[in-house]
């Protein structure tokens, strides 16, 4: 390999970047019998990557009672979502919460800042069309 080989410009990704959707982190705290419900409701609305972690509530029963929790064995699920589609998958996950008998929980989005690696994005966006 040559000095002419080393110094080369990169070649540049053709992808055009209004194909990229920003994406979001889901993080939802369930009880952990209704983790599997959780998981299947995210795959059903394209979600790719979700892990769930068992988790222990620490509040004391006074404060789950209030808050209107009973059990104190939780669950995590971490869900990579798209930016686009985060309304409608929290407002799925608040339906449940309200209609599901011990269904109750909590559910926010952190923005991710950046994604290493097309073949990586496209699964976690979901978005097919990018080549």
């Amino acid at each position: 390999m040559g000095l002419r080989n080393i110094l080369r410009k990169p070649k540049k990704d053709k992808t055009p970047s209004s194909d990229f959707k920003k994406l979001k982190l889901l993080v939802t705290v369930v009880n952990r019998s209704k983790t599997e419900f959780f998981i299947d409701l995210l795959s059903s609305m394209g979600v790719n990557l979700q892990s769930s972690v068992a988790a222990q509530g620490t509040a004391k029963s006074e404060t789950l009672s209030l808050l209107g929790l009973e059990d104190s064995d939780k669950s995590v699920i971490f869900s990579v979502i798209r930016e686009d589609k985060a309304e409608e998958i929290l407002r799925a996950v608040d339906e449940r919460f309200h209609k599901l008998r011990g269904g109750k929980g909590i559910a926010f989005t952190i923005p991710l800042s950046s994604v290493i690696g097309v073949a990586m994005y496209r699964f976690l966006s979901d978005n097919r069309s990018i080549n």
